[in-house]
């Protein structure tokens, strides 16, 4: 089976080594016998809602973001028929911020999102930088522990009606204070957590494989092979480690 990805702007979000996640992807498909098919979606290019199985957006800097943010509004249609019909979906840290309302500065200036996700963010005045662990239920009684690394100054705040990737167990998560990381709908899940995140959490990169798997047949997301993780199971071992001695959540 191919796997149809579309990378958003990967010559200006493509930071803290997130290229890594389309790296995991191409090679857990490779190891099935699927073909990860990966497109770059860039400015001006037109985003057809039904062109890929799988879309992925990473963080940048606060230049490379103001210079993508009024291209990503303006497909924010787009997105939002794509997620509707069933298209899997990761966006990471500024990615995942510009995927909702918006982003206002200290200066109050706002720049308008995509409008996918129920939340709007606030420039901060302390970055919030350290491992992260949370608590995530993406299937219903399926309870799984994702493990990563935060590094933003945004304040990320969800709508009531919002569902949160995770509950923080070790970190600081959206804004410090809410308890919650990240957002989910439906086949489209968005987080600040990066460095990147699959490599340390192949189940999640096997969660987004086969919910694309499943745009791609029209059928059930698929039961995926298991792979040999030890390398992959160590690294999250690691990194879980480093989060429990930030002593709580922050």
């Amino acid at each position: 089976m191919r796997i149809r990805v579309g990378h958003l702007y990967p010559e200006y979000l493509n930071i803290y080594a997130d290229r890594g996640n389309i790296a995991v992807l191409t090679r857990r498909a490779a190891l099935r016998g699927h073909e990860l098919v990966v497109s770059p979606v860039g400015v001006d290019d037109r985003l057809e809602p039904g062109a890929h199985d799988l879309l992925y957006i990473g963080g940048g800097q606060d230049r490379e973001q103001a210079l993508i943010a009024p291209d990503l509004a303006e497909k924010g249609d787009d997105l939002r028929t794509a997620q509707a019909r069933g298209v899997a979906l990761l966006a990471v840290c500024g990615g995942y911020q510009l995927l909702g309302r918006g982003y206002r500065g200290r200066d109050g200036s706002f720049m308008p999102g995509a409008g996918l996700f129920a939340h709007e963010t606030a420039a901060g005045d302390v970055r919030m930088i350290g491992d992260v662990l949370l608590e995530t239920e993406l299937e219903p009684g399926g309870r799984r522990t994702i493990a990563g690394f935060e590094n933003h100054a945004g304040r990320t705040l969800l709508d009531p009606s919002a569902e949160p990737l995770g509950r923080v167990v070790h970190g600081f998560g959206n804004d410090g204070t809410s308890g919650h990381e990240g957002c989910r709908l439906g086949r489209a899940i968005g987080t600040y957590l990066h460095g990147p995140l699959l490599p340390r959490n192949p189940w999640l990169a096997d969660w987004l494989l086969a919910q694309a798997l499943a745009h791609a047949t029209g059928s059930d997301p698929p039961s995926l092979s298991p792979l040999p993780d030890e390398l992959e199971s160590e690294a999250f071992r690691v990194a879980a480690a480093r989060a429990r001695r930030r002593g709580g959540r922050r």
